[in-house]
């Protein structure tokens, strides 16, 4: 069965952090490109960072550069999204994304930015 799990979502203060975890289970893990995306109430999901298969060229959204880290584990089948100076701006549910020919979606974890 292919699957994404999310965790490590929660409340946190403005300019605090938190570390984002997507165990992947079902497929070739190291063949696919993973990524991370949210969508915020009213808005439409935006991707957040990508990281590649083989390079692990990455790419970030321009909101989050110099904030947000992604990296992963082959060996453990997991891709990480390390978020740090989070902003009441950066407040959605976060998901995980698997691609090769097609999409794998994981179930989303909420972040909440406030005071």
């Amino acid at each position: 069965q292919v699957q994404l799990v999310e965790s490590g979502g929660g409340l946190v203060q403005p300019g605090g952090s938190l570390r984002l975890s997507c165990a992947a289970s079902g497929f070739t893990f190291s063949s696919y490109v993973m990524s991370w995306y949210r969508q915020a109430p009213g808005k439409e999901r935006e991707l957040v960072a990508a990281i590649g298969s083989a390079s692990g060229v990455t790419n970030y959204a321009d909101s989050v550069k110099g904030r947000f880290t992604i990296s992963r584990d082959n060996a453990k089948n997991t891709v990480y999204l390390q978020m740090n100076n989070l902003k009441p701006e950066d407040t959605a549910v976060y998901y995980c994304n698997a691609y090769r020919w097609s999409d794998v979606w994981g179930q989303g974890t909420q972040v909440t930015v406030s005071s």
